[in-house]
């Protein structure tokens, strides 16, 4: 299958996903990660209909920002303070993990005459090789956010679950969700987005609230 028919397949497990539990299709946004792709991948992806996109290296993420400008660029890895002036163009920002990174966003927002969306990233899984708050962490680090860093929007939480098959990693992702609907409630705020899963999960993760699941190799795959 080529690129368009990836894609068509991938919004029909998300369409039956979503209905599966109880959900509308229009509550889940597709990002396409485009980390193993071609440039002609990505201009194909997008011809195709999907302009959201999202990188998680910075110097191509630079580059393909400036090579896809009508594209909406999420910026989804881990994210190194001294990278942090390279922010701009990004629509939204995945992986805020640590109060450092925070102020340094906030500096940069202000400088910028922006408010900088963000999503603040949970480990909930307990890995090592993870980034991402404890669950425990996350209520101080929100509050935190939300009283000094006026330039940064919380949008939400993003986690990665465990390489397991889905079900093994159904538990992460509803803690995940649970942990979002309680903050909203302890925070007096209303969040947007739960973004998790990816190509492996994602389905099992809409199936626990996702509102924005990452998919990459599903998109680009060449299995005739």
């Amino acid at each position: 299958m080529g690129i368009r028919e990836n894609l068509a397949s991938v919004q029909a497990r998300i369409r039956e996903a979503a209905l599966r539990s109880g959900r509308a299709e229009s509550e889940i946004r597709l990002l396409g990660v485009t980390k193993y792709a071609s440039d002609d991948e990505v201009r194909e992806l997008m011809a195709a209909g999907l302009l959201l996109l999202g990188e998680n290296r910075m110097q191509s993420a630079r580059r393909r920002v400036e090579l896809f400008p009508e594209a909406e660029w999420h910026f989804i890895g881990s994210l190194q303070t001294n990278k942090v002036r390279y922010c701009r163009p990004f629509a939204l920002i995945h992986s805020l993990d640590r109060w450092p990174l925070a102020e340094a966003l906030n500096a940069r927002a202000e400088r910028w005459g922006k408010r900088q969306d963000v999503l603040i990233q949970v480990n909930v899984s307990g890995e090592q090789t993870k980034s991402g708050l404890t669950p425990e962490e996350v209520p101080g680090f929100a509050r935190r956010v939300l009283l000094e860093c006026p330039q940064l929007q919380v949008r939400g939480l993003m986690t990665m679950a465990p390489l397991a098959p889905p079900e093994e990693v159904r538990p992460v992702f509803r803690e995940t969700r649970l942990l979002y609907d309680r903050l909203q409630k302890e925070l007096g705020v209303q969040w947007d987005t739960l973004s998790m899963g990816m190509t492996n999960d994602f389905e099992v993760a809409i199936e626990e609230g996702a509102t924005l699941v990452r998919i990459g190799s599903a998109l680009f795959a060449k299995e005739e």
